[in-house]
């Protein structure tokens, strides 16, 4: 550590660029200072989404956090990075420090955020010190200037040294404009290059502690983000690409979700929320487990989280590797016999900390993928049809016979197919899951949710019937 308090950090592991962003053109601008500050809520006003979570208590940015947004048409990346303060009693101040290290270490530019309503601080002076020794062009955004007469605030923050000062609100947006013209301003007239094939974005979800955090930086080999044995170190969602079997990713490491009674505070709250979008926004979905805990509650929720959103899934049964006198064979049957509806979810047997079986993730993220994004004719449907009626006819009620027209797919990722029969009635929950069922076997949708619509044959409306009284 130097004289200023900062730790050294050592890179040979760490990109030097966003990695294998689908858009590896993008200049990188980082918003660093000390805590509390405003630096997540003006990330959030620049990115024009709620991405990081914003509240008043110290210390809430702990990773670093990426994400696109644009000025006057001109695409960057924008890194929102935790508060830098070696002298804070947080526990986790050093890998937040380095964090922030390798957000300034990495960005083509610097915006230093401080705080107008408290002035000058000895931190501020010293944060300026390291950011105007990197050669990198600096601009100094003093946040909280709401209206014109705080205007005056901005003049004490000149003795930092920093040249370019902006007056900058992130409630009210102003001042942004000129802010990003100026510490962008020597790329703006780049080419961008055109973005490449899809991205497919891979969340990382699960109850706190399983492992999430550790398998990211296990797939990635280096320390992307914090991983402490206290549950719940993980708040935000964050977005980290890569690439692997000549495809490009995203990984998104979300925080652990509680019980909703679990919830001790607002940030916990935000945090679940966010994990819910990234569930969202996601195409395929790691439910994290831990085997030495195994299936719980909780978990199925998760679980069933994730196939309403129509999202592919797959089981990751992390520290297999702790796991003593029990056998694959029956982890799986004990799995399948507690949730029926994760039957067609692929599981894995890993360990994030040894790297027990983490090559095969991305070889069954791609097959996932395949089944989600596959659309079927609708003569191969019919012909299936044809062959799962002739195998099990559908039952006989009140003297009457479930028929089939045809079957046809109508989207995908998820699969939608519509099934025309002569009568919805006449479907049974039994028959309609023996077909489901017979569909995932025939074509091996695996870790895929399957929507089956029925629609009945059309019955021309009578204009002469008369309402029931």
């Amino acid at each position: 550590m130097d004289q200023s308090g900062f730790e050294a950090v050592e890179l040979s592991n760490v990109p030097q660029s966003l990695g294998d962003l689908p858009r590896t053109s993008l200049r990188k601008l980082a918003l660093v200072g000390r805590p509390n500050v405003g630096k997540s809520a003006l990330f959030n006003r620049i990115c024009k989404k709620r991405i990081s979570i914003v509240d008043e208590q110290e210390g809430v940015t702990r990773d670093r956090i990426y994400a696109e947004a644009e000025i006057f048409g001109y695409p960057f990346a924008l890194i929102d990075a935790g508060g830098i303060d070696p002298r804070s009693h947080d526990a986790f101040r050093k890998e937040i420090v380095r964090q922030a290290k390798v957000a300034i270490e990495e960005a083509d530019a610097l915006v230093m955020v401080v705080d107008a309503t408290v002035g000058v601080l000895d931190l501020d002076r010293e944060v300026a010190l390291e950011l105007l020794k990197t050669d990198k062009p600096v601009v100094l955004a003093v946040n909280k200037v709401d209206n014109e007469s705080m205007e005056l605030l901005i003049h004490p923050f000149y003795q930092l040294g920093i040249t370019h000062i902006f007056g900058v609100s992130a409630t009210q947006g102003t001042g942004l404009a000129e802010l990003l013209e100026c510490a962008l301003g020597p790329y703006l007239h780049e080419t961008i290059e055109p973005e490449p094939e899809e991205t497919i974005k891979l969340s990382l979800i699960g109850r706190t502690n399983v492992g999430k955090s550790t398998l990211l930086n296990a797939l990635l080999d280096e320390t992307r983000c914090l991983v402490s044995p206290e549950a719940g170190t993980t708040r935000d969602s964050i977005d980290v690409p890569f690439s692997a079997a000549g495809r490009n990713f995203i990984l998104i490491d979300t925080a652990g979700i509680r019980r909703k009674k679990s919830e001790k505070d607002v940030i916990e709250k935000f945090a679940a929320i966010r994990t819910q979008e990234a569930i969202e926004r996601s195409n395929i979905c790691l439910l994290m487990l831990d085997a030495q805990v195994g299936l719980t509650t909780q978990d199925k929720h998760i679980a069933r989280s994730i196939e309403m959103a129509g999202k592919g899934c797959i089981i990751l049964l992390n520290k297999w590797d702790l796991v003593k006198g029990y056998r694959m064979e029956g982890c799986l049957r004990l799995i399948r016999q507690e949730s029926p509806f994760l039957a067609h979810c692929p599981i894995l047997f890993i360990s994030a900390q040894t790297g027990r079986n983490l090559d095969l993730i991305v070889p069954e993220v791609m097959k996932v993928h395949e089944a989600l994004t596959r659309r079927m004719s609708t003569h191969q449907l019919n012909s299936f049809v044809e062959k799962a009626i002739q195998l099990n006819h559908p039952p006989m009620l009140q003297g009457k016979r479930l028929r089939v027209y045809y079957l046809t797919q109508v989207s995908h990722s998820p699969p939608v197919f519509v099934l025309f029969v002569n009568n919805v009635d006449l479907m049974t929950p039994t028959y309609k899951r023996y077909l489901v069922n017979q569909f995932r076997i025939h074509y091996n949708f695996l870790g895929t949710p399957l929507n089956l619509i029925l629609r009945g044959k059309d019955k021309k409306e009578n204009p002469y019937a008369t309402s029931k009284k």
